[in-house]
């Protein structure tokens, strides 16, 4: 037996067919040694493909599972392994066709888990060339199995959370798509985003930032482990992908259930945090019947959930994309924007509350497109600081500005505009002094105007630019205060010059029953007290500069002293102090908000149906009823609701528009699809 095994040692040809010539001896020892020492194993059939060998190590193991090996036929005694289908086929014709073979993964028929090989085998014939069976060995295949599953896994999850990565991802939307396209129903990609992450990774620490997204991994798993197929891409985004029966309604559902799931309080080493979620959600094939498409329009309905406030979730609609691809072309618009010299600043003037003197100038960005007119820099500046071009614009803005308050009188500073991402630069000292040398102006004569988001970056480089930059003599003002981060660390850390109060605070002020008055006066005297001036933004009517001023505020920038205005209006001011004079509305008015609205008119008696086209805390602007100036100052009542009337006054008519006053301060009746 043993020197009809020894061949498994050694290739031989089916021209060699005799006996191994080594000796009995030898070949004895070496396969008793591989028998001992290995998880390998022999066998041997006779010619009708009973078992008549097996090492004895296999034997044990087959006894122990209750089976007698030795005269029972192979195929009875061993099985293919289920991940095989086509192995049974292909062993059963090997061995009746006597055909040699290698490598089939092979387990014992009452096991599927505990034992696999891989089984090769060849016939052997005796001298006269008769057909007496086969002998073969095999090879454990647990290890490298299990090896090759632990790969697999490694390969396609996420390190952190156990989560499926982006390569499982990947294959799993390829296979449902794919699926889908032959007859399935509907796939829903849901690309999902954590709201205010970042803040917690930077102020707590990764370690923290991992255990939340741990238990984030947690929840969406709870929630989708029935209906969908979940991982994470890294970061704070995560995927989901639900394969079947997959409508609209049902992925919205779905989302919402996220949302609030997450927005939940984590409770982290003692610690409770609370952050959210925006989900964009776009289903093949109505939204793109590839794995890219899908994905390129989940992510744009996630941006525009973003884009409403995040804490929601948004489809994908068709004018995402062309959003987008305005948005792309605006990109590549802006990259040209400077060589056309398509960008120009306005100055807008800042006055101060004491003198009632211009002091110095705010230096705004405007950009007028050769083909689109003028664009506004809450459409442009974003798309700058997202692809990259905020530094090169700002860095424009900072030398043209400079340049500009060089031909100005001495006391007259100018205020730049510092985007987070120039401020986090460290260059940026240096270029501030490379534009003051070009420009020659007096380092205190420029302010820059810093927003609270520069605070996000770590409190040592925030340190180091503010002695940087302080070093060099420039003003330093944080501008839009209080609506934020705010936080009195900010003031106490920072070295700031000036307090910007955002103009947010100034509009209502006025009114009795805003408290905006109050938290102005707070702010003015938290700046008193660490030796910083402030300037309130938005001041737009007359009567406003009154209040501005007994409240404490030693500038004021608004519409009341004037629009920005192009260089050439500057030059002209300095010229004639007398220009300096408050325009625009002697009284302040409530803030308006544009409606199309359907409501009744009772006037002389008369029920007249109208359209409402704005309306404020205590006014409304009408269309389509006949009144005429003789009219001012006459009581009308408006039904805004059904059965419900509100009386007012005329305040004007003109062409057959008017506007109503009431002296009590209307109702919020509009919901927000209206406005």
């Amino acid at each position: 037996m043993l020197r009809r095994i020894a061949p498994a040692f050694s290739s031989f040809s089916k021209a060699n067919r005799a006996e191994q010539t080594l000796p009995v001896s030898r070949a004895d020892r070496l396969v008793s040694v591989y028998e001992e020492q290995s998880a390998g194993w022999f066998w041997e059939t006779d010619a009708a493909g009973q078992i008549t060998y097996l090492s004895p190590q296999i034997c044990a193991i087959l006894v122990a599972h209750g089976l007698d090996p030795i005269g029972a036929k192979f195929v009875a005694i061993f099985h293919p392994d289920a991940s095989a289908q086509d192995v049974q086929r292909s062993l059963s014709y090997n061995l009746t066709t006597k055909t040699a073979f290698t490598g089939f993964p092979i387990r014992i028929v009452s096991d599927t888990t505990n034992f696999l090989w891989a089984i090769s085998g060849r016939p052997y014939f005796d001298a006269a060339g008769v057909y007496r069976g086969f002998m073969g060995s095999a090879a454990d295949l647990m290890d490298k199995r299990n090896s090759q599953t632990e790969i697999r896994r490694l390969a396609y999850s996420d390190g952190l959370t156990g989560l499926a990565n982006r390569a499982m991802l990947n294959s799993w939307l390829e296979q449902s798509l794919l699926s889908r396209s032959s007859g399935f129903n509907p796939t829903a990609l849901m690309l999902m985003d954590l709201d205010k992450f970042k803040y917690v990774n930077d102020t707590l620490g990764h370690q923290t930032g991992d255990a939340l997204l741990q238990q984030v991994a947690g929840r969406l798993q709870r929630l989708t482990s029935d209906t969908a197929l979940l991982g994470r891409l890294g970061g704070d985004e995560f995927q989901i992908i639900v394969p079947q029966d997959s409508s609209r309604a049902e992925a919205s559902g779905l989302a919402r259930s996220i949302i609030a799931s997450l927005s939940q309080p984590y409770d982290i080493d003692g610690m409770a945090i609370q952050i959210g979620c925006s989900i964009g959600i776009a289903i093949a094939p109505e939204h793109g019947g590839t794995p890219d498409e899908l994905v390129r329009n989940a992510d744009l309905a996630l941006y525009a959930a973003k884009d409403a406030g995040r804490g929601v979730h948004r489809v994908f609609t068709d004018n995402l994309l062309i959003a987008a691809q305005s948005r792309r072309q605006m990109e590549d618009d802006l990259r040209d924007a400077l060589a056309k010299g398509e960008m120009h600043l306005a100055y807008q003037p800042i006055v101060s509350t004491q003198s009632t003197k211009i002091v110095g100038y705010e230096a705004l960005l405007r950009w007028k497109h050769s083909k689109f007119g003028l664009i506004g820099p809450d459409q442009f500046i974003p798309v700058a600081e997202e692809c990259g071009l905020i530094e090169a614009l700002g860095e424009w803005v900072l030398r043209t500005a400079a340049n500009d308050a060089a031909h100005w009188p001495d006391t007259v500073r100018v205020a730049v505009n510092v985007s987070p991402i120039q401020f986090s630069n460290p260059q940026f000292p240096k270029i501030v002094a490379s534009a003051l040398a070009t420009s020659r102006i007096l380092p205190d004569r420029l302010e820059l105007e810093i927003t609270e988001g520069v605070f996000l970056n770590t409190d040592t480089h925030s340190s180091q630019m503010f002695k940087a930059l302080k070093n060099i003599g420039v003003r330093l003002a944080l501008d839009d205060f209080g609506t934020g981060y705010s936080s009195l660390g900010y003031l106490q850390n920072a070295p700031f010059d000036k307090i910007k109060i955002d103009k947010s605070f100034v509009r209502g002020a006025m009114s009795s029953d805003s408290k905006n008055a109050l938290i102005i006066a707070a702010i003015v005297s938290l700046a008193d007290a660490l030796g910083m001036e402030t300037t309130a933004e938005g001041v737009e009517a007359q009567d406003e500069i009154t209040l501005i001023r007994k409240l404490g505020c030693s500038h004021i920038q608004g519409f009341v002293y004037g629009r920005p205005m192009p260089l050439e209006s500057v030059m002209t001011s300095m010229g004639d102090p007398s220009l300096v004079q408050p325009i625009g509305y002697s009284i302040s008015r409530d803030p308006r908000v544009k409606v199309f609205r359907s409501a009744k008119l009772l006037h002389s008696a008369r029920e007249t149906e109208i359209q409402i086209r704005n309306i404020s805390k205590h006014g409304l602007m009408i269309e389509g009823a006949t009144l005429h100036p003789d009219d001012i100052g006459k009581e009308v009542f408006v039904e805004l609701l059904e059965g419900q009337r509100w009386s007012g006054n005329i305040r004007w008519a003109h062409k057959g528009k008017a506007g109503v006053y009431f002296e009590i301060s209307l109702p919020n009746v509009f919901p927000e699809s209206t406005r």
